[in-house]
């Protein structure tokens, strides 16, 4: 379990992955050479990932939520083979061992069963599927982030420390140039490599690295996520909870479930359940607690269903194997 120490580290990276040891230590009440060990330690453990990711909004990339039912005897080899598939950025099974839950990133004129099923076998194995277009994702930088296993940080220190983030930029950012392969190549293992490192695998001077480190971050092309497995911290028991909301209240529910320190993800959908929500609890009576408190209490919304995750597979650029977040090239 996680001390107050590793919860401030944590909290700091969610506000700024790659903030320096030094200010990490600070934030945190230890030395920078402290701050550094514990960080390693949870990324050796697989319980933490920090990944810099080329942003899909420059190949003009929409992303699609498919649930795929399948024959039991079959969903392993198929759930493992869309895990691995770089367009896939999301995917678990689902209780009853017969669901794969993914999401797709593919061109918005991509039709629905191509974008699931390219490069794909077909195969009797697969019952039905559903796809659904994503149409936003609700929460800001720094706040939408899971906070469950404890937001040690005061409001302060984190407005303070979200600052230090690279902005967004407001226009559809430019695609990253051929040479930038290696940058982004070793940002994808590691996003908190060092200038000196990024160096030694592009070849480039330091000072280049970080010119260019900047203007991809400025112009919104690369962008860093914080990895969590929260089985490791405590909270074993995942859900997706699909909400139908009407439209006049959809903005409204979507940006207060992204306050729920619960929720690491909220977003609107097509379909009939209009907005999905991960929620994470420590057992059953959390998660009844959860849906009998906080999701009562929110008016606006006229039906729910709740699909429990058995088996997570995969997180953004991570894997998962053997309950740890891996590179899929370790996979």
């Amino acid at each position: 379990m996680l001390d107050i120490v590793d919860r401030k580290i944590l909290r700091a990276l969610q506000c700024a992955p790659r903030l320096p040891f030094r200010r990490i230590g600070e934030v945190a009440g230890v030395s920078e050479q402290t701050a550094a060990r514990r960080y390693q330690a949870l990324r050796r453990s697989g319980t933490l990932r920090v990944l810099g990711l080329v942003n899909p909004r420059v190949y003009g990339s929409a992303q699609w939520v498919a649930r795929v039912r399948c024959r039991p005897d079959r969903v392993g080899p198929l759930a493992d083979a869309l895990a691995r598939r770089p367009d896939i950025a999301y995917a678990h099974l689902a209780s009853g061992g017969s669901e794969i839950f993914c999401v797709i990133r593919s061109p918005l004129d991509t039709e629905r069963d191509d974008a699931l099923f390219r490069q794909l076998p077909k195969s009797a194995s697969v019952l039905d599927v559903s796809v659904d277009l994503l149409l936003h994702e609700y929460g800001a930088p720094g706040t939408a982030e899971w906070t469950g296993y404890g937001d040690s940080l005061d409001a302060e220190t984190v407005r303070l420390l979200t600052a230090e983030r690279p902005s967004p930029a407001p226009a559809p950012p430019p695609p990253p140039a051929d040479e930038d392969a290696p940058l982004l190549d070793a940002l994808a293992e590691d996003g908190r490599t060092t200038h000196t490192r990024l160096a030694e695998r592009t070849g480039w001077s330091s000072a280049r690295v970080a010119r260019r480190l900047e203007s991809l971050e400025s112009s919104g092309t690369l962008e860093y996520e914080v990895e969590l497995l929260p089985e490791h911290l405590g909270y074993p028991l995942n859900a997706t909870v699909w909400l139908r909301v009407a439209p006049a209240h959809l903005e409204r529910v979507g940006e207060e479930f992204a306050r729920h320190e619960e929720v690491p993800f909220v977003g609107a959908v097509t379909g009939e359940y209009n907005l999905l929500a991960s929620v994470v609890s420590r057992d059953p009576d959390d998660f009844y607690r959860y849906l009998t408190t906080r999701v009562a209490a929110t008016s606006g919304i006229d039906g729910y269903s709740v699909s429990m995750r058995a088996r997570p597979l995969k997180k953004a650029a991570s894997l998962i194997s053997r309950g740890r977040l891996v590179p899929p090239v370790s996979f």
